[in-house]
């Protein structure tokens, strides 16, 4: 599955993602707000790694660990680790489609950034299955961040336009009906908490894993 948008790497090897370095520090002022002091997070579709190190040195008593299936992506987050945060772990090749790559460990929190759209509509169910397996019960929290279709909020033309062009680079791309994630979610018991809006027009929706 590809995670990863062309991006030159530095002489380090270090993708640098405009939206990522845009988005870091809103998007921490939740996670802060909502994480556990301390403990394991997984990361899925970690990209360039921007937000896994910056998150990690952020959150000091947070174990981070990121994933991507894409190697480049992950030579790019192997590039920020390097002298970065201790507690920034190394990038496992999660690939949330092949259940075979996920991992056999428990977690307090999963978080997951603009993949759900950029990817196979099986790619949202699929995330759901890998969360409800791997977040400690009862109370482990699954963070989504990226745009969204919602039936009560007008969709801004932004977001329209954005939906438009990722069906024209695959049809089974596309921003996803809010409701049906969070029944996508019910279904496997994690219960949906928190609508935050973000910049940009992007939400953070927030669940929680029950028995």
């Amino acid at each position: 599955m590809q995670t990863l948008d062309p991006a030159p790497p530095s002489p380090d090897g270090a993708r640098v993602s405009p939206a990522a370095s845009r988005n870091v520090d809103p998007i921490l002022r939740v996670l802060r707000a909502h994480l556990p002091a301390s403990g394991p997070v997984l990361e899925i579709a970690s990209g360039t790694g921007q937000h896994a190190a910056a998150f990690a040195a952020a959150l000091p008593g947070i174990d981070w660990t990121p994933s991507d299936p894409s190697v480049e992506a992950r030579a790019s987050v192997e590039a920020w680790r390097d002298g970065g945060p201790l507690k920034l772990r190394p990038c496992l090749p999660i690939d949330v489609l092949d259940e075979a790559t996920w991992p056999d460990m428990t977690f307090k929190a999963v978080f997951c950034a603009n993949m759900i759209h950029i990817a196979p509509a099986a790619a949202t169910e699929a995330l759901m299955r890998l969360s409800a397996r791997v977040l400690t019960r009862p109370g482990g929290l699954l963070a989504l961040y990226g745009p969204f279709l919602e039936t009560d909020v007008e969709t801004a033309p932004s977001n329209l336009a954005f939906d438009d062009s990722l069906k024209a680079r695959d049809p089974d791309w596309g921003l996803r009906d809010r409701d049906a994630v969070i029944a996508a979610a019910a279904a496997l018991g994690l219960a949906f908490t928190l609508r935050k809006a973000m910049p940009a027009n992007n939400l953070m929706l927030l669940f929680r894993a029950w028995p």
